[in-house]
């Protein structure tokens, strides 16, 4: 596809409801093709969640929250699904695949052009009417969402990162071994497309992105949430703790007893608990 504004619609599906809110339509749920700034193709879903029946309210007085998803996930994935499901009693919800995951075009360079994916999907989000947005990612998207916030200031009014590295080429833990064979071995990217569904790019980065460390000092004022499971097994605490320090006053870290990696280990309590610092934090 040829390249576009970010957050262009290049093909939607509505809805609608038949319901009211003060006797104006609420805002539907809708799915769409998204082309980002360098003309890839994003697949990525809207609920109005508690917008759509806050009958004491404008659904422009509910934030969106953009939820970018982990390394091999997808917008029709469980686990995403999931975690769509639990912010949208705070507020509407963008899901999104990332390059090279699920419907969406293009090929996974695993954290670095993903930012263009999720710019694309913020200013869906805008469009959508919500006055505020929060971007919340996991492992991977974790990662997006914290350099997103750096490099794009003013795009989101809250951040919330779980379960995100703090470096690049990190190979401490098993999980992280058999990660760089899936990336860095032409047998690793063939089980990733078949395995995975998951379609790998073949060249290294070229430059190095900006690191999640090195993003999160960028940040600032806009309201940052680290979370972080001890019992993560692929990134282990120091990640977190380095990103925390990076923050300094301006984020806060949750070190969660008992929780592993991403989507899959946060229960709905902590999803809860993130839902609620998001309206809190994000204006």
């Amino acid at each position: 596809m040829s390249s576009g504004s970010a957050g262009h619609v290049a093909r939607s599906t509505d809805r609608p409801h038949a319901e009211t809110n003060g006797g104006k339509p609420v805002r539907t749920s809708s799915r769409a093709f998204l082309r980002t700034s360098d003309g890839v193709a994003i697949d990525a879903v809207y609920a109005p969640g508690a917008a759509l029946y806050d009958t004491s309210a404008t659904p422009s007085a509910h934030p969106v929250f953009v939820v970018a998803h982990g390394f091999t996930g997808a917008v029709d994935r469980p686990h995403v699904r999931r975690i769509a499901e639990a912010f949208a009693r705070y507020g509407g919800v963008v899901t999104f695949s990332f390059r090279g995951h699920g419907m969406s075009g293009g090929h996974s360079t695993v954290g670095d052009r993903e930012v263009l994916d999720l710019a694309a999907a913020v200013a869906w989000a805008r469009g959508r009417g919500h006055a505020r947005v929060v971007t919340v990612g996991f492992s991977m998207g974790g990662s997006v969402v914290l350099r997103h916030a750096a490099l794009h200031p003013g795009q989101t009014d809250a951040v919330v990162s779980v379960s995100s590295p703090a470096r690049w080429y990190y190979r401490g833990t098993a999980p992280m071994r058999r990660l760089h064979w899936l990336v860095t071995r032409p047998e690793g990217r063939v089980l990733g497309r078949y395995g995975f569904r998951t379609r790998i790019h073949h060249r290294d980065w070229n430059p190095v992105p900006l690191s999640p460390v090195e993003a999160v000092p960028r940040i600032a004022p806009t309201p940052l949430l680290i979370v972080h499971g001890d019992a993560d097994g692929y990134f282990p605490v120091d990640h977190p703790r380095m990103l925390a320090a990076a923050a300094g006053d301006q984020g806060e870290l949750w070190l969660e007893p008992g929780m592993g990696h991403a989507e899959h280990a946060a229960g709905d309590e902590l999803l809860a608990r993130i839902g609620e610092w998001s309206l809190r934090r994000a204006g």
